[in-house]
């Protein structure tokens, strides 16, 4: 009877979790700006970039005018190895007291990493520890867990890297159930970045509560069209629960061939603007968001080397600079 009844709460939590993430409505009334400050925008790991504690994080958020967090899950913020119990009270009784919604935890994962090591069980070691964050989520009093799918290894074929990222999804999404949390897997890694891929990789995961973060900036540098932007979020307008906003420059860069007395064309490298200012397409995105009846959060980082430098100042800046942008949606 006791395993019956442990069942029941295990559905009745995992249902929990996937009312919560409301995917778009359809209904272009529906779309509501939103706005989350991401804690990577001042985590220090960027050149020149100012780090703030969590807690100090969560104060400038507030003073700021954001109305939720989404928070690093990983040091030197919100790793499960340094918050027990008691630390996670603490840490929830701070958000709640400033007002601030804790949109969610940012997970950094690799489900490809190790693949040309086949003895070690990576994909499992990789799910186990999105379990430890959808834990650590659940106690803070937060239903999502953003995470990656994987970067694609030379010399190991595809479909085989492919396999691994869905079985670590899968087994992840699983995990993620018994803490009523929903997975949102970004566009961001290499597997399945492209939204025809990221649309079949869901489809194939096939779990409710796995679902999409889709963010504007891959398509951009994918070099889509502004229709083919577009086009990607009706395509994965039944996975769409969060979005993750950031704007770039182009930086040109040429290798100088001595023998030629010329340059070589190079990849050329980003650079952070503040929002409104770089080269994505926001208008569109934020129409076609609209259009969908999209209901998630909107979450700014500021997350590369930023134009102006990373002082605490020009920080807060660009931060407030998103706010008054977002106001024209």
């Amino acid at each position: 009877m006791r395993k019956i009844s442990l069942f029941f709460l295990a559905v009745l939590i995992f249902i929990s979790s996937v009312v919560a993430q409301k995917t778009p409505s359809g209904n272009p009334a529906d779309f509501k700006v939103k706005t989350c400050l991401h804690s990577v925008s001042y985590l220090g790991i960027w050149r020149g970039q100012t780090a703030l504690s969590v807690d100090d994080f969560l104060v400038k958020a507030k003073e700021l005018g954001y109305e939720g967090v989404m928070l690093v899950a990983k040091r030197p913020h919100v790793s499960p190895h340094d918050y027990d119990k008691a630390a996670r009270a603490r840490l929830k009784t701070k958000i709640d007291s400033l007002g601030l919604t804790l949109v969610g935890l940012a997970g950094y994962t690799d489900f490809t990493a190790g693949i040309d090591k086949p003895g070690i069980p990576n994909a499992e070691i990789q799910a186990a520890w999105v379990g430890e964050i959808a834990e650590l989520a659940h106690d803070l009093g937060t239903n999502m867990v953003r995470v990656f799918t994987g970067y694609e290894r030379p010399g190991i074929p595809y479909d085989k890297q492919y396999a691994e990222v869905v079985a670590g999804l899968k087994m992840a999404g699983k995990l993620a159930a018994r803490y009523g949390v929903t997975l949102v897997v970004q566009n961001h890694h290499d597997i399945a970045l492209h939204h025809d891929a990221m649309y079949w990789l869901l489809k194939e995961v096939n779990m409710p509560n796995v679902l999409a973060g889709w963010d504007a900036w891959s398509p951009t540098l994918e070099g889509l069209s502004k229709e083919e932007i577009r086009q990607s979020i009706l395509k994965l307008k039944p996975y769409i629960v969060n979005t993750i906003a950031a704007d770039y420059q182009t930086h040109p860069r040429f290798t100088y061939e001595n023998n030629l007395t010329n340059y070589s064309a190079q990849q050329p490298v980003m650079r952070a603007m503040p929002m409104g200012q770089g080269i994505i397409d926001y208008r569109t995105w934020f129409a076609t968001l609209r259009e969908i009846g999209y209901q998630g959060w909107v979450v700014y980082e500021m997350c590369e080397v930023l134009d102006g430098g990373g002082s605490i100042e020009n920080l807060d800046k660009t931060a407030k600079i998103f706010l008054e942008y977002m106001k024209q949606f």
